[in-house]
């Protein structure tokens, strides 16, 4: 690292606060620190959205995935994609018509307010994990940038990210993400992945170097691809982080067009990650774990002010992540699980700025306090990503798709997929397979028995809903029962 390095970064970091500050001045309701007043247009839209799915694990994830497996590491990676790509060709527009902040102010709609609370409550914990695990990141690059310790390392990051996401909410957000959208674009595909295969001696050295597996699109497994595609992709159709981008947008063409463009871009990065690993793997065959991949190509193959760049990449990477699920669990905690405990309707349409900024500094303090205390990210992210979609992926996709679908039927497909996955987790193991397969298995029976077993749901919820799913103008969503 060089005096030219270290100012690219420091300028980055500058230029993020600087951004919150601008986001700022630009805030004045609830619908601009929520959903950045619904009007991004599609170029916006479709940075903000790559930006926030593509954080520290598709960065450096990516990459170490690639070092251990090659080509075939992309995969985790390209079912985000392939997720998000189904997310808005099949559902963004109807949930961009919506106009609600959250997905338990879906369910409610939906189900007619049976359900939102321990939704909230699940959909909490994931977003919390989401940003922990982002936040811990933050520790391997600013080890690699200072020389920091972890928990100084930490600390300046989360700082960062609650400052910007604090002061603007999410148009502070969507700016900083926009930028840091061009700065990996630029960092990871159009500097560091040509660079890395020039060093390799190309793909005909990088085939003669390593085994035929690394060129198997395959290699990773098939077992393990399916899981991905349980866990990531599906993730994608039901997370608050994704939904609330989809918020933003002005009309449900940008939400359509906007997401498919992010979805592609997401399945090009992948490949990029793996091929990146894979050239990591031909020039450092003996690291001591493949997530040291991405930090030790960067620091020994880039010229000066490059490194700088690219490290500033990784960066953008975890914290447009990060600040996207910081916001989104205090979204979710305000006013899907506060509102209801103080009895008040979780409608959000009233004034509320100062109570979701107060809401985003408390849980970036938590995000912080727990990324201190834990170590492992992907057991953290696996955690989270198996929470929610055994929880909550068959009341979604249900309310979306099914008209006989009740708000007991979902309340007992939460209660069961999300009791199932949590304690499947603790018998089995975190990373085992049983859990999310089998959560969603009894997710599924459970919404689909119950249901029929139950009255369905009342004529004049589902004619709302109805109404709402066609572009019903109503600003805001219906009341909820503070007792739901």
């Amino acid at each position: 690292m060089t005096a030219v390095d270290y100012t690219v970064i420091v300028v980055y970091l500058a230029g993020m606060l600087a951004l919150g500050w601008w986001g700022m001045r630009r805030t004045t309701s609830t619908s601009d620190f929520l959903v950045a007043g619904r009007r991004l247009g599609p170029a916006m839209y479709s940075g903000t959205m790559a930006a926030i799915v593509l954080g520290g694990a598709s960065t450096i994830g990516g990459v170490g995935l690639g070092y251990q497996y090659g080509l075939s590491g992309a995969w985790m990676v390209l079912t985000i994609g392939l997720g998000l790509l189904a997310l808005s060709v099949f559902f963004s527009a109807r949930i961009a018509r919506l106009k609600v902040y959250t997905v338990s102010q879906m369910l409610d709609l939906r189900y007619g307010g049976s359900s939102g609370l321990i939704s909230g409550i699940v959909m909490w914990a994931y977003t919390l994990m989401l940003a922990v695990t982002s936040t811990i990141a933050y520790a391997t690059i600013f080890d690699v940038i200072f020389g920091l310790d972890r928990v100084v390392a930490i600390v300046l990051g989360g700082a960062i990210v609650i400052c910007y996401s604090t002061l603007g909410g999410m148009w502070s957000i969507t700016l900083t993400d926009m930028v840091q959208f061009v700065v990996k674009t630029v960092g990871v595909l159009l500097l560091l992945l040509p660079i890395a295969v020039v060093k390799a001696g190309g793909f005909a050295a990088m085939k003669s170097e390593l085994p035929p597996s690394y060129f198997s699109p395959m290699g990773i497994g098939a077992q393990t691809v399916f899981t991905y595609v349980l866990i990531y992709s599906f993730g994608m159709l039901i997370g608050q982080d994704i939904w609330q981008r989809v918020f933003t947008a002005r009309d449900d063409k940008v939400a359509r067009v906007g997401g498919t463009a992010a979805g592609t871009y997401c399945l090009a990065y992948a490949v990029a990650g793996a091929v990146i690993g894979t050239a990591a793997k031909t020039l450092y065959p003996h690291l001591g774990a493949p997530d040291d991949a991405f930090a030790t190509i960067v620091k020994d193959a880039l010229p000066i002010g490059v490194k700088g760049l690219v490290l500033a990449a990784a960066l953008s990477a975890v914290m447009s992540t990060s600040s996207g699920a910081l916001i989104a669990c205090a979204t979710v905690a305000n006013n899907d699980i506060w509102a209801r405990l103080r009895g008040r309707p979780a409608n959000a349409s009233h004034d509320e700025v100062a109570g979701n900024r107060l809401f985003i500094l408390v849980m970036g303090v938590t995000v912080v306090g727990i990324s201190i205390a834990l170590n492992n990210v992907v057991e953290a992210l696996t955690v989270a990503y198996n929470v929610l979609v055994g929880g909550l992926l068959v009341p979604i996709l249900g309310g979306l798709l099914w008209k006989r679908g009740t708000g007991a039927g979902a309340l007992a497909s939460v209660a069961v997929g999300g009791t199932t996955v949590i304690g499947l987790m603790l018998w089995k193991g975190v990373l085992a397979s049983e859990p999310i397969y089998i959560g969603l298995l009894a997710s599924l029976v459970a919404y689909v028995a119950v249901s029929l077993a139950t009255k369905p749901t009342d004529a004049a919820v589902l004619d709302a809903w109805h109404r709402r799913l066609a572009g019903d103008p109503a600003p805001e969503p219906a009341p909820t029962p503070a007792n739901a």
